[in-house]
């Protein structure tokens, strides 16, 4: 599954226990009707991946949709839901290949104006 928004917070890299577990967040807000503030996170060696991006950037995100179910100390069952990013993307706008010359308009060409329908080539088509 993919979100696709700009970017509203870039939050800290947040190490967790005693094995060193990582976590960092990303709140992208949808550009749609009602826009929508999801928040996702990456985990482990995952998390470097927002070392690039800032808030106002548009980003595409790959996420999986996570589960869990926790029992309290008072033995209720507890479920909770998150969602975990594992690739991210710019959407900023193509930019010209480094090296290729720009094509020009259409326009820019001169019409053919010395056709001959009569004449045969060897084209397939």
């Amino acid at each position: 599954m993919e979100i696709q928004g700009k970017v509203k917070m870039v939050g800290e890299t947040q190490t967790f226990g005693n094995n060193g577990f990582r976590k960092r967040e990303i709140v992208v807000t949808t550009e749609e009707q009602y826009p929508q503030h999801i928040m996702v996170e990456f985990v482990q060696d995952k998390t470097d991946l927002l070392n690039n991006y800032g808030v106002g950037q548009s980003v595409k995100i790959s996420i999986n949709l996570r589960g869990r179910e926790w029992t309290n100390p008072q033995g209720e069952v507890k479920y909770f839901n998150s969602i975990q990013g594992w690739r991210i993307e710019s959407l900023q706008a193509e930019q010209p290949t480094e090296g290729m010359p720009p094509v020009p308009p259409a326009e820019a060409f001169a019409p053919a104006d010395n056709l001959n329908e009569e004449e045969h080539d060897d084209l397939p088509f």
